[in-house]
């Protein structure tokens, strides 16, 4: 253990910032008493809320995946014009308020937008449907999937794909068999990453669809109209679960390889 000045502050400095974060987690659920969350488990609009909240981030997720980690991995590997302006778009929905992204969103895929129209004839509807949660949650979330896994790709050699091409690999065959067995965890972090911020999303969501509420939709709704101790038990359950979730996820399948 070091003790001089800058590691003393570094723990006090260090400490306080897990105090921030920690002290409003701890007291919400400390002080929400058990026979509320009881009756709130047991309400079916909470259950329903919970299935559309966890099941809209894990689909808008894998969709994500299909063109989030090519394309992180095209950024990763190769030099071309305009790539800082690509990688600057990417990075747009971290930075835009969700409120103005909804808004955005909707002007496309709303009833009357330009993509909405289009698809009406077939049966496909965005607002109040859970096409729309999904689409505000790839929305906002989709730059953690991208960025971790561009950075995990960045840590394999390079040297490594160009071997296994030269053995008669083809590119495909190379990120498969020797790029992504390398890089699996950085991408699995970052579809952590992204579930954890899709299901925290509201202002996306609550424009585009608003129905059927996800958790936080529900968490803001019940405030309004019923005040905080309505709000307090949902918000309680999001947590637990969120916390229960990454424990796992952390300890299980992100744990260090040993070496």
């Amino acid at each position: 253990m070091k003790f001089s000045p800058f590691w003393v502050f570094s723990w006090l400095a260090g400490g306080l910032v897990l105090l921030f974060i920690g002290l409003p987690l701890a007291n919400t659920l400390l002080s929400t008493p058990l026979e509320n969350l009881a009756a709130t488990l047991s309400d079916a609009e909470v259950g329903r809320s919970m299935l559309y909240t966890f099941g809209g981030a894990g689909l808008a997720t894998l969709l994500a995946v299909v063109g989030g980690v090519p394309l992180a991995y095209l950024l990763a590997r190769t030099e071309f014009p305009g790539k800082r302006v690509v990688e600057a778009v990417v990075d747009l929905p971290v930075v835009i308020p969700h409120t103005a992204a909804g808004v955005a969103l909707l002007l496309v895929f709303g009833r009357q937008g330009m993509l909405g129209k289009l698809v009406q004839p077939l049966g496909i509807h965005f607002t109040d449907d859970l096409n729309g949660i999904v689409v505000a949650m790839m929305f906002v979330s989709i730059p953690y999937l991208v960025n971790a896994s561009r950075e995990s790709f960045r840590m394999v050699d390079a040297e490594m794909e160009r071997v296994a091409m030269i053995d008669g690999a083809s590119p495909w065959q190379a990120f498969w068999l020797v790029t992504l067995p390398q890089a699996w965890r950085g991408v699995l972090g970052g579809m952590l990453m992204m579930w954890a911020r899709g299901i925290s999303e509201f202002g996306a969501v609550v424009i585009l669809a608003y129905h059927p509420k996800v958790v936080p939709v529900l968490v803001f709704e019940r405030f309004q109209g019923y005040g905080l101790d309505s709000a307090q038990p949902v918000a309680v359950i999001l947590i637990i679960v969120v916390l229960v979730v990454f424990s796992l996820l952390r300890t299980v399948l992100l744990r260090p390889e040993k070496p």
